[in-house]
């Protein structure tokens, strides 16, 4: 009886303290005794079913590239907080159709919470800003963008910081942009210019207005010539011809719409065939393009431009303008630029595998970041010795053909030079510095061998700006995060020239799938890989499906795909909301 009551009130101790880390337990049968022991020292001995600490990776931003990253993560060892000022994901490519009407702003944003909920990943949401990034204590700084009794601020710790907090608009320090220009960056900027138009066209139907002011008002300044500013000179322009001239009759001959950009041509990023097509077609449309034309200045009424020629300067009375003249940095990225030692760039400068350069576990992908490519001229030593491996001091093409792949992979500015050169591989590029095409026994010096990739460098360009790079590198860096740990048993990356071993992973490598530019009139201009070029109504139903095809989920597909067969049927909703 005394054995049982000793053995209850064991059991209850333990019950109690579940974190005793060892127990003993003894039982004499002659006695009928219970002795039990336990080992308290916790913070020594680790439990045999402790669960690891998960690791936890911090997402700064719900934009193309941190989204790709939180779909394609798959690997429950992480703990993952997402903070971003918006609790969605927008498809930016239709901002302009938002702009006009044709396609509605709920149809392109899908909740974040909508993407995450059913992964087998932690992931836990905050809708809130970063203000500060500190590097050194791993921690980010965030504040609440909805907090009801003020801006509430808060710290988070994290092992693993990705940051995609995109960009903000270049104004290029241009007086009067921030203060009269409206932006296409976010779902608010399209919703303001779709109710600016409108309200522009009330304004000018008044009857205390004289005619000098109706065409001011109802004057469109598009400022920059790339591919948003294109697609929203087209689409308001079929705005106003396909459904605002029925509206508003007697305005139908004040409406104006010019597109400025300070280059020789809009579109310059796309074919020749393609920037001529453009230019053709806005003149027909009247759309008034002004080439060479640089902004000095926009006040409340006035924009003012000069000629890039000759310096004339000219002042254009406005009734709208919108500003889309590429990206600039963002304020929390050039202070952690600052923080870190990367002065005077544009964006994060990475590494091909993502990670920041200067800093410890951080990740950069999207707007914000830039890759660093490494030159071949910086390692042409290393690689040199170590495909020398019999240490003669001479190469021959053989010996090179073993390292072949790893320097391709290394260094992809090696097979773009290729195909500028045509040639099918880089032994070829060997042989024609040795002058000898023939023979496999030939060898190379030091001297030869940088003469041989002396030019591939010159091959190397920054990745733009786009939705499709922060696609691809948030996919990217999901995969390789996937295989973190079995990475380090098992590296799959190319050979090391300086050091031993391989890296863990491949290098990123963009892979262009092609670009459109919607033109107006239901015609798009297409440009894909192989050269490529298609212009015309067929393009602009390959635009339809690849767009309904990219969409984040099939309830977004299905709303944009009716938004389009609305706007068929019953054209563009131009009522003020």
């Amino acid at each position: 009886m005394r054995g049982m009551v000793l053995y209850e009130r064991a059991s209850r101790t333990f019950h109690d303290h579940p974190s005793l880390s060892k127990l003993v337990l003894i039982f004499t049968i002659g006695g009928g005794s219970l002795v039990a022991y336990a080992d308290g020292n916790v913070n020594d001995i680790a439990s045999p079913g402790a669960v690891p600490k998960k690791k936890k990776v911090v997402v700064l931003g719900t934009g193309w590239a941190g989204t790709s990253f939180l779909k394609k993560l798959d690997n429950p060892s992480y703990d993952v907080q997402v903070v971003s000022p918006r609790n969605y994901f927008a498809f930016t490519p239709l901002l302009p159709s938002v702009t006009c009407g044709t396609v509605e702003a709920r149809s392109i944003v899908e909740p974040v919470r909508n993407i995450v909920r059913k992964k087998n990943v932690d992931v836990s949401f905050w809708e809130a800003e970063c203000y500060k990034i500190d590097a050194e204590k791993k921690k980010v700084h965030c504040r609440s963008t909805n907090s009801t009794n003020g801006k509430e601020e808060f710290v988070v710790e994290y092992d693993y910081l990705v940051i995609a907090m995109g960009a903000r608009p270049n104004t290029f320090n241009t007086p009067g942009v921030v203060e009269h220009c409206n932006f296409l960056k976010e779902v608010e900027d399209a919703q303001a210019i779709r109710r600016s138009v409108i309200d522009n066209f009330e304004k000018a139907s008044l009857p205390n207005l004289s005619d000098e002011e109706r065409k001011r008002i109802l004057h469109f300044v598009v400022v920059g010539g790339g591919p948003t500013g294109v697609e929203f000179a087209a689409e308001l322009h079929d705005f106003v011809n396909e459904d605002l001239v029925k509206l508003y009759p007697t305005a139908k001959d004040f409406v104006k719409i010019t597109l400025l950009e300070a280059a020789d041509h809009i579109l310059n990023m796309f074919d020749k065939r393609i920037t001529e097509f453009a230019e053709d077609k806005f003149g027909r449309d009247g759309i008034d393009v002004k080439l060479g034309n640089m902004v000095v200045k926009v006040s409340d009424k006035e924009i003012s431009t000069k000629v890039r020629g000759n310096g004339q300067t000219t002042n254009i009375p406005y009734g709208m303008v919108v500003w889309s003249t590429g990206i600039g940095t963002h304020p929390v990225i050039r202070d952690f630029m600052k923080q870190i030692g990367q002065n005077n760039r544009r964006a994060l400068a990475t590494d091909e595998w993502l990670r920041v350069e200067g800093c410890n576990d951080v990740y950069a992908l999207g707007d914000c970041a830039t890759i660093n490519q490494r030159r071949v001229m910086e390692d042409i030593a290393a690689i040199f010795r170590k495909a020398d491996k019999d240490n003669s001091g001479t190469l021959t093409v053989k010996e090179f053909q073993e390292v072949i792949d790893d320097i391709c992979e290394r260094y992809p500015q090696v097979e773009l030079h290729l195909k500028n050169k045509k040639m099918s591989n880089i032994v070829d590029l060997l042989k024609e510095a040795q002058g000898d095409t023939q023979k496999e026994s030939s060898e190379l010096n030091i001297e030869e061998f940088k003469k041989a990739l002396s030019e591939v460098d010159s091959m190397m360009k920054n990745l733009p700006a786009t939705a499709q790079v922060a696609a691809q590198q948030g996919t990217y860096l999901a995969k390789c995060f996937n295989r973190m740990e079995e990475a380090e048993k098992n590296p799959e990356g190319p050979l090391r020239f300086r050091g031993e071993g391989r890296h863990r992973f491949r290098p990123f490598r963009y892979r262009h799938l092609g670009q459109f530019a919607p033109l107006g009139g239901e015609q798009t201009a297409a440009q894909l890989p192989g050269d490529w070029i298609s212009i015309g109504h067929s393009s602009q139903w390959l635009w339809y499906s690849v767009y309904a095809s990219k969409q984040v989920s099939w309830r977004t597909r299905a709303l944009v795909v009716s938004d389009w067969l609305r706007r068929f049927i019953f054209g563009r909703d131009s009522s003020r909301i």
